[in-house]
Parts: structure tokens; C-alpha cells; sequence
């Protein structure tokens, strides 16, 4: 084995090496940048949920207030007072333990109340 060919041997497995450590260093560099990039997002959507989720139990607070003092209420009135489309009201009354009358009314307007005043077992 003459000199030359030694440092081609040499150049070789060093580039081998090179070439190793270059996919391990991008491996661990996508890993890392993945769980980052995850990691951010989960942060932002807590922070987005926390706002909601603090509007959401404070408008659940008063319509449990509204619907212990009275025995039914307006879907209308109930999503006026709390400042949300229906949807979200009948989401949320459903949450507090509320459910709809049975009973169609005269005016067609949708009713809610609390299902501890008005068990299922008890059709109004």
C-alpha cells in the first residue's frame, strides 16, 4: 500500500464519516424544529381557548342566575343577555345542566330551563 492510495482511504472514510454526522446533526435538527414548532402551537391555542373558556364560565354564571330565578326562559332573552348567537347559548345551557320544553308554545319561542326544576320524568 503506497502513500497515495493510503490517503485516498483515509479522504474516503473520513468523507463517510462526514456524511454521517451530517444526516445525524439534520435528524436531530427536524426533530427538534417538529417538537418546537408543536410545542408553539399548543401554546397559542391554550392561550386562545384561556379567553374563551374565562367568557365562557361567566356567561354560564348568569344564565344559571337567570334560569334559578325563574322557571323558563326565552332562548331570545337568555342569548341577548349573554351576548352569544344561540348556538353557543344552547351549548352552554346544556353544560349547566339545562334542557329545552317538550311543549310547543303559542308564540313558537323556544324555552330553556334548569333540568333540577324540570326532570325529564316530569313533562310539562
Amino acid at each position: 500500500m503506497n502513500g497515495e492510495e493510503l490517503a485516498r482511504q483515509i479522504a474516503n472514510q473520513v468523507l463517510r464519516d462526514t456524511q454521517f454526522w451530517i444526516a445525524l446533526v439534520g435528524l436531530i435538527g427536524a426533530v427538534v424544529g417538529g417538537v418546537l414548532t408543536i410545542t408553539g402551537n399548543l401554546f397559542l391555542h391554550w392561550l386562545q381557548d384561556r379567553k374563551q373558556n374565562s367568557l365562557d364560565e361567566v356567561r354560564k354564571r348568569l344564565l344559571r342566575e337567570m334560569l334559578n330565578a325563574r322557571d323558563w326562559r326565552k332562548l331570545s332573552t337568555l342569548f341577548r343577555v349573554i351576548g352569544a348567537d344561540p348556538d353557543t347559548t344552547k351549548r352552554l345551557l346544556i353544560q349547566i345542566g339545562a334542557r329545552g320544553s317538550e311543549k310547543q308554545r303559542q308564540d313558537d319561542e323556544e324555552v330553556w330551563g334548569l333540568i333540577s326544576k324540570h326532570p325529564l320524568d316530569k313533562i310539562e
